[in-house]
């Protein structure tokens, strides 16, 4: 592991000590920033020494990690991460853009990005002799906790919005986390779990408040230049740095996903490994664009919506991390987008049809934004663009059989399905 050496706060840039600080800024409760000793990583480690690694998860970066490996157990712990990075043709030509490269996080152990983070904070809870961890979720971020902690035998317990998809509340029960339902939003289970972390003496996961949240959504960023390195055909244990895209588009929710790929791409901007960042663009629905509204008033100030989209996953109404990650779009060069949710329903059928990748509104949503922005001039078609899959469509059945509308039903008959077949 890289030595864990502070924190530093995000909006008033104050350092913190280890143990001065466990979730957000004690001044000002601004996201807390990890701080690792950049200097002697870059002194001991270079591109090729994880290159040659036959990790593949997050683990593949533990040099570059704030916690200590959990174990050599074979657990799904070790399964999170070192996701697949598509290069399909005809999704290519659907988009019109030749170089579209697609990372499909929906293949994690419970089928989300959200694995990466709840693997870390999982470690951090086992170094810090944590006894239970919570979390409140809307169901992937519960889900990847419930997992990675029956993995690792950790106790936990998940507040979720009683509105939160049948299918990820199934998951959690199923992975044995004690799970409440909340008569009420995301936001309000979020406060809820705050609340309890500190009544119970409980180790809080929450999204966009643990500040080893983004260091395992960090791994994302990692492995997007590891892996565009060897699609552009150059050699990742090479003496030279890694390539990275031209731009990188991901939905956006509470905002710890982006700011975890900033970070990410960051550090391997501070140690050498790339000579440049992508552009990262955010993409919202209309129905939860908080972040979106800030971007295009040129404000850093987040206000509040009252969230109405059907993508479950990115349905909030004041985002956690929405300072990081509007500054991960504008420190980059990239932007904020938001589509209606009828986009999204119209980029899971495409990423599904094109690409064989079944991805749920909240993964597809990253994929609606191509449109706009090659519309508005934002990419152009020789652009070298990876789009981010944040989670499986079996997540969300509801919303799939929304997007893929319904099948025929017949009689067990030739004629029948003559009828319905026709000359095809």
């Amino acid at each position: 592991m890289g030595e864990f050496i502070g924190y530093r706060c995000s909006v008033c840039g104050k350092a913190y000590g280890p143990s001065e600080a466990t979730y957000t800024c004690p001044a000002d409760s601004g996201n807390l920033d990890v701080i690792l000793d950049w200097e002697d990583i870059a002194r001991r480690l270079r591109p090729a020494d994880i290159a040659v690694s036959r990790e593949e998860s997050v683990w593949r970066y533990l040099p570059l990690l704030p916690v200590g490996e959990p174990g050599h157990d074979g657990t799904p712990l070790h399964a999170a991460g070192w996701t697949p990075l598509f290069a399909p043709p005809r999704l290519r030509q659907a988009a019109g853009l030749p170089q579209l490269w697609l990372k499909d996080d929906g293949r994690n152990p419970t089928a989300s990005f959200k694995d990466r983070a709840s693997a870390i904070v999982v470690a951090r809870a086992q170094q810090i002799g944590a006894h239970t961890v919570v979390t409140a979720s809307t169901g992937n971020a519960g889900a990847a906790l419930a997992g990675m902690a029956a993995a690792a035998g950790q106790p936990a317990v998940i507040l979720a919005p009683r509105t939160a998809p049948p299918a990820k509340v199934a998951q959690l029960l199923m992975f044995g986390a004690r799970v409440f339902l909340v008569e009420g939003t995301y936001d309000q289970a979020f406060d809820l779990t705050l609340e309890a972390a500190q009544a119970f003496g409980w180790y809080c996961r929450n999204t966009g408040y643990n500040p080893f949240t983004s260091q395992g959504k960090k791994t994302a960023a990692f492995e997007i230049a590891e892996q565009f390195t060897t699609a552009v055909g150059k050699d990742p244990a090479g003496s030279g740095p890694w390539s990275v895209p031209d731009a990188v588009f991901v939905s956006v929710g509470d905002g710890n996903i982006i700011s975890g790929l900033h970070a990410g791409f960051d550090d391997l901007l501070r140690l050498g490994w790339i000579e440049r960042m992508p552009k990262l663009f955010g993409i919202q629905s209309e129905g939860s664009a908080a972040i979106y509204s800030a971007f295009v008033s040129g404000q850093e100030t987040i206000v509040p919506v009252q969230a109405t989209t059907m993508a479950d996953s990115i349905s909030v109404d004041l985002p956690r991390d929405g300072l990081r990650a509007l500054r991960a779009a504008t420190r980059t060069g990239g932007a904020y987008l938001a589509v209606p949710d009828s986009d999204i329903l119209t980029a899971m059928t495409v990423l599904a049809r094109a690409a064989a990748v079944f991805a749920e509104p909240a993964g597809a949503t990253a994929y609606a934004g191509i449109a706009p922005a090659l519309r508005g001039g934002l990419i152009t078609p020789e652009d070298r663009v990876v789009v981010l899959n944040t989670g499986n469509g079996l997540k969300d059945v509801k919303a799939a059989m929304q997007a893929a509308g319904a099948a025929t039903i017949i009689e067990p008959t030739l004629p029948a399905l003559r009828k319905v077949v026709g000359n095809g």
